[in-house]
């Protein structure tokens, strides 16, 4: 893995993921698969040049965030949480699944305690209605 530096910019930290997960070619043909592969390349370079008018939209950022979280280049996430002054770590996607599990089973569990309580209730309460 490369080291990471602090970027500058947005842009720097997008384009390091870039660069970092197989280059404007790679990257910009699965963004823009509808483009040729140098033609896909050029529109990805020029979103990330400042200059330019494209822009990526948010989506893309997202996808490219995405991206650089499966390969463990965090330099544009890190650059984001950075300027809005957060605090983040990646979350292990097995830790993930563990966790949701567990809450899964738990949501099980108060349901049926929830279920059962209702039940005693409505056995109860006719029994209540013939004392009245």
């Amino acid at each position: 893995m490369q080291l990471e530096l602090m970027h500058d910019s947005i842009l720097d930290a997008i384009g390091f993921v870039v660069a970092a997960t197989g280059g404007a070619k790679k990257v910009g043909s699965e963004m823009r698969p509808e483009m040729a592969v140098d033609a896909a390349a050029s529109w990805l370079k020029d979103c990330l040049n400042p200059s330019r008018r494209e822009r990526l939209t948010p989506e893309q950022v997202v996808f490219l965030l995405q991206r650089g979280r499966r390969a463990g280049v965090h330099a544009a996430m890190d650059f984001i949480a950075r300027e809005a002054g957060y605090e983040i770590k990646p979350v292990e996607v097995e830790d993930e699944r563990a966790k949701l599990q567990r809450e899964y089973i738990a949501a099980v569990k108060a349901q049926s305690v929830i279920a059962d309580r209702l039940e005693r209730l409505v056995s109860v309460q006719p029994t209540l209605r013939n004392v009245a």
